[in-house]
């Protein structure tokens, strides 16, 4: 039997996440999740995309285990926020109109990824303070829509987070929330035979597209390749929210796709000034702190002494020797 064009559409938009997951360490089910409600529900997709965040999600835990004690004081609040907050989520998922759940959706997806996009960064101070809540709230958005990393994201690279404490804070939170939340569909019955079937069909292209993902990424710059993805992401939820607009008759078409368009614009003017901005940083001699891979970039000028000094060392550096430039 030939897949219908919807699970197709599934299937590669699937490979393309996983790739991205395996790059970045989230961007999974922000998306697949744009993508797949132009052709499902969100109960159809959520139970199908969680089992598989589950598994994903161990496994990037795993592998950034050992940043864990570093950073799991930190988390714990959000953690104590997430589960009430999944449970509540849940249980809305198993209440509310299908074209309701897919209109706020969109819309609390696309202001987290334009801000995303604009590089927001807004220092919180008192952390713990804000943890239980933050965390309620992300664990409704989650249990509702499988999407938490946009907000995640935003948040650690906020708190200044470097890659390996960055990617274990948004493993362990994600593998706790996954966990709840496919406990609470199963108690709540959500899970069906359509579910099923979608797990069976995507599950190879997370296996293939992970690994893939964490090759790319060691041979490109990570805020670029994110950057792109983001972009991607914003045009799709741009897309998705107009459809929903004229399904709901919100907003009637053409005059829907209005705001499509000014998503476009605004993203393509974000794009313009990070390119615009990097090129700056290199034709005025700015180097690049990247603390230890951090999925923020931080721009930092290269005092005249440093500079004079790592000119000193390219003279005195025999040829043939053991240095290497930095």
């Amino acid at each position: 039997m030939v897949p219908d064009a919807p699970l197709i559409t599934l299937i590669a938009i699937t490979l393309f996440a996983a790739i991205v997951n395996g790059a970045l360490g989230y961007g999974f089910s922000s998306l697949t999740v744009p993508v797949a409600l132009l052709f499902y529900a969100n109960r159809v997709i959520n139970p199908a995309l969680v089992l598989v965040e589950v598994v994903v999600n161990s496994y990037m835990l795993l592998v950034n285990w050992r940043s864990v004690p570093k950073i799991w004081r930190r988390v714990l609040p959000i953690v104590v926020g997430l589960v009430p907050g999944v449970l509540v989520g849940s249980y809305a998922l198993s209440m509310a109109h299908p074209e309701w759940l897919k209109l706020c959706t969109y819309a609390i997806l696309l202001p987290l990824i334009l801000l995303q996009a604009a590089g927001v960064r807004r220092p919180i101070r008192s952390e713990r303070a804000v943890g239980v809540p933050f965390g309620a709230s992300v664990g409704v958005l989650y249990s509702v829509t499988t999407v938490s990393g946009p907000p995640l994201a935003l948040l650690f690279n906020n708190q200044g987070f470097i890659k390996g404490e960055f990617r274990a804070a948004l493993s362990l939170i994600r593998v706790i929330e996954s966990s709840v939340t496919a406990s609470a569909y199963y108690f709540l019955g959500v899970y069906s035979a359509a579910s099923t079937h979608i797990l069976v069909s995507i599950v190879p292209s997370v296996v293939i597209g992970i690994p893939i993902g964490a090759y790319i990424i060691s041979r490109m710059n990570a805020e670029t390749f994110r950057r792109i993805c983001m972009s991607f992401d914003a045009w799709v939820v741009g897309f998705g929210l107009s459809r929903v607009l004229i399904d709901l008759t919100l907003i009637p078409s053409p005059e829907a796709y209005g705001v499509w368009l000014a998503v476009i614009v605004v993203d393509l003017y974000l794009l313009y000034r990070y390119f615009r901005a990097r090129q700056g940083m290199k034709s005025s001699g700015l180097a690049v702190e990247v603390p230890n891979g951090s999925p923020g970039i931080r721009w930092q000028k290269q005092s005249s002494a440093i500079q004079n000094e790592l000119s000193s060392l390219k003279r005195v550096t025999p040829l043939g020797g053991d240095h290497k430039e930095t």
